[in-house]
């Protein structure tokens, strides 16, 4: 079971110091959690995803630390294989990348406009530029690659990472392009359906997929992203998750329902909806806490984490790292053995 750290100035009272966002993860890591992550975009001031998992890197010994999800497009293919591997080095191969293309409307094409790359063919430049990364972490010599949206020449050899390969890349989205390409080239899914039925069709997809890739064997993560706010408030937290979703997304919590998935109420209630999900295969909950500000989200921590016990009892190994199942059911799953580097 993950949890975001409070990475964007939305969730930082005046009063906050911006830092406590890195307190808030080892407070994480010491209650129980199993990674960490962040979150990444241009359109609302926040932490850079990858520069607030360095800073985590530094002070936590055993989570994974994960983004969800990083938009490749908004830097440039080598630069960022570059960051993403020294990541990968300073945390001992506990890095684990969710990534997206971005969807249409204000969060898509604004976003790419401000770095200057196109929005036609934004799939197919997602998909390259996960290939390129790995020729680059595995290469030994100058590496040349030509795709149909990305064409380089005699890069030079790049950082290489912690793990042989690179960390695992997980997918989001939900669409069925974005099914079937997860099956065919990804490691892991972190989607955030709305509903839970939608996510079993879309992971028997993502089997199938594999399947016909040649990719029947692969562990392939089964992850979530999901809002989650405990309470007992009389109208089940609605009002609190209005606030919430007016501050990072602009909308109201009827719009945000529409398009992620949430998990709100009574410990039992959240507990129930977390497991609708789980009945449907997902085997990695990645909690976005549904609060405003870090002392608010730090006492949410207490209450997640003693639903973990109900959550095991749906399945045992739901509180195992992000790797440790996947879509077959003997699946090694993608986490190293190597717990990091412990600090001293």
């Amino acid at each position: 079971m993950g949890v975001f750290v409070p990475s964007t100035k939305a969730q930082w009272s005046a009063h906050t110091d911006p830092r406590e966002a890195v307190s808030f993860g080892v407070r994480a890591e010491r209650t129980g959690f199993d990674s960490l992550w962040a979150t990444d975009s241009l359109l609302t001031p926040r932490l850079e995803a990858l520069t607030v998992l360095a800073a985590l890197a530094a002070v936590t010994d055993r989570v994974t630390l994960g983004t969800g999800a990083l938009l490749p497009a908004l830097r440039t293919p080598v630069q960022a294989a570059q960051t993403i591997a020294s990541v990968d080095l300073l945390s001992g191969g506990r890095l684990v990348l969710g990534v997206g293309a971005g969807f249409p409307g204000r969060f898509g094409q604004p976003v790419y406009a401000m770095v200057g790359t196109p929005w036609p063919r934004r799939f197919r430049r997602l998909d390259e530029t996960v290939e390129l990364w790995r020729r680059l972490w595995t290469g030994e010599g100058p590496v040349s690659y030509h795709g149909e949206v990305l064409h380089f020449d005699d890069i030079a050899p790049g950082t290489r990472t912690f793990r042989p390969g690179g960390p695992p890349v997980w997918l989001g989205g939900a669409t069925p392009a974005a099914l079937a390409r997860a099956g065919r080239l990804y490691d892991g899914w972190l989607p955030y359906p709305p509903d839970p039925a939608a996510y079993g069709q879309g992971l028997a997809a993502i089997r199938t997929a594999a399947g016909e890739a040649g990719r029947g064997e692969a562990p392939i993560t089964p992850a979530l992203f999901v809002n989650t706010l405990i309470t007992g408030a009389a109208d089940g937290g609605r009002a609190a998750l209005d606030t919430y979703a007016r501050a990072n997304y602009g909308l109201p919590v009827e719009e945000m329902e529409k398009i992620q998935a949430v998990a709100a109420g009574t410990p039992e209630a959240v507990v129930e909806q977390l497991g609708r999900y789980v009945a449907e295969g997902a085997r990695h909950l990645v909690l976005r806490v549904a609060v405003l500000d870090i002392p608010a989200q730090a006492a949410q921590l207490d209450r997640l984490v003693a639903l973990r016990p109900a959550l095991n009892a749906l399945l045992p190994n739901l509180g195992d790292g992000p790797g440790t199942a996947g879509v077959r059911p003997d699946a090694g799953g993608v986490r190293p053995d190597a717990g990091g580097v412990r600090r001293r």
